[in-house]
């Protein structure tokens, strides 16, 4: 299980955020997500999906169930294809998008993005970083993250940012 502590602009809490992945067959695999705020002492979000990865075409497509406590129950759809830029592999450019809708398929939220993703292995000794940036499109909103081994930070131009640490 992966866990992780999480802490941002929009909720000013602590959470606690889990996610398993269960495989299912070699490129198939249950992923399962829950996050708890600690101000609150309440879960506020959990998902659970089927993600299946194409491994010919460098992609991803995800389809489950997401519950968050402002936006009740969705069902989502995530799809994700990198291109390689170098052939190395350390640098890529990822198109990636996803649309929720309500349970009574009325309300829907789109995303998509294009990022450039850069990772620079053994940067000093033990030290790995990642540094992605990206335009959400249907926010029109650029956006950044970096990463330093379990130390994440994503921020974007409208001011919004969370710090992430992976136990």
């Amino acid at each position: 299980m992966e866990t992780s502590l999480r802490y941002g602009e929009d909720s000013k809490a602590l959470r606690i955020h889990a996610k398993e992945k269960l495989r299912i067959d070699s490129n198939t695999y249950f992923q399962v997500h829950g996050e708890l705020d600690t101000k609150l002492g309440q879960p506020t979000s959990s998902s659970a999906l089927i993600r299946h990865i194409y491994p010919n075409l460098s992609a991803t497509l995800g389809v489950g169930l997401r519950y968050d406590k402002r936006e009740k129950l969705r069902y989502t759809v995530n799809a994700k294809k990198t291109f390689p830029v170098t052939l190395d592999g350390f640098l890529n450019f990822k198109i990636k998008g996803g649309c929720d809708v309500d349970k009574d398929f009325k309300e829907r939220k789109s995303r998509g993005a294009a990022e450039f993703s850069w990772n620079l292995f053994n940067f000093q000794k033990d030290q790995d970083i990642r540094l992605r940036l990206g335009y959400e499109i249907f926010e029109q909103v650029p956006y950044l993250q970096i990463r330093e081994n379990n130390w994440t930070i994503n921020a974007d131009y409208k001011g919004r940012w969370n710090v992430r640490y992976d136990l």
